[in-house]
């Protein structure tokens, strides 16, 4: 089986071009080439395959075999790998997502696509429909015991669910204490991921982030996005202004714009391709 392995700010995935190449169990696979030292190692895989609405559908696996809606990340790495092959002809992509059609903007340099913005849609600010057990309101700010102590979040939906908590430092945090946790707590339903955030700047964040089966990873688009959104929710940074968000793989830009819809901009890169 040919791959090809490419990351943004360092959220590395597995990619597998369905249009060549058949994957009869996709939940074992991601857990076995997901595995460092002992397969190629990454945060998931995902599978690119033909569409009838779309460019192509992007099938997202963690690293523990459960499947993902969405990941920003990853859909701006199957807008490059369409490019950089000549499957579109122009410089965007529409890519079908368990979480709807993204239409993904290509920047390019040399022939290749270098970075990519992703129209991610609108936040969902319902409390029931993330999902969460904090009923139809906006969740924000409220009050929750993790393991030894109260947290105060804000969670909202980006194509999958996340907890944002605000503190002074995220490398305070141990996420090997309270990721997990986090993830699995009795309020969220359909376990959660996790983010925590300080204001380090003008509409300048630090993000940490617990990816639900994946564990800490060193970027997450869809958690970079509620990052923003929380951070604009609390009167942290500003509405309609482009939001640096630092993470431990590199810096992503979020915008919430006036029309409702969040915007992702980032790096992509193809690291290598393999045959396995």
């Amino acid at each position: 089986m040919n791959f090809v392995k490419m990351h943004g700010a360092g959220n590395d995935y597995i990619y597998i071009d369905g249009f060549c190449e058949t994957v009869e169990n996709p939940e074992h696979l991601a857990k076995t080439l997901s595995k460092y030292h002992y397969g190629i190692g990454a945060d998931g895989v995902v599978i690119i395959n033909p569409d009838e609405k779309a460019d192509c559908f992007m099938d997202i696996y963690n690293a523990d075999g459960s499947r993902a809606k969405m990941c920003g990340n990853a859909v701006r790495c199957v807008a490059k790998f369409l490019y950089d092959r000549g499957r579109i002809s122009g410089a965007s992509a529409e890519i079908n997502t368990l979480s709807g059609i993204k239409t993904v903007a290509i920047e390019e340099k040399d022939g290749k696509a270098v970075s990519a913005t992703v129209n991610m849609g609108k936040p969902v600010l319902n409390g029931k429909s993330i999902p969460t057990r904090f009923g139809d309101s906006v969740v924000k700010n409220k009050s929750i015991f993790v393991y030894d102590r109260y947290f105060d979040v804000t969670c909202l939906s980006m194509g999958n669910p996340h907890c944002v908590t605000f503190c002074d430092d995220p490398d305070l945090i141990d996420l090997s204490i309270y990721g997990k946790r986090f993830e699995n707590h009795e309020y969220f339903p359909d376990r959660i991921n996790a983010e925590f955030v300080s204001v380090i700047g003008q509409n300048q964040l630090k993000v940490r982030v617990h990816e639900r089966g994946s564990g800490e990873t060193l970027a997450c688009g869809t958690g970079a996005c509620a990052s923003a959104v929380a951070a604009v929710l609390l009167g942290k940074c500003d509405r309609e202004s482009e939001i640096s968000v630092q993470m431990k793989g590199g810096e992503l830009f979020v915008c919430w714009s006036s029309s409702g819809d969040v915007y992702l901009n980032g790096n992509t890169i193809e690291v290598f391709t393999g045959t396995i």
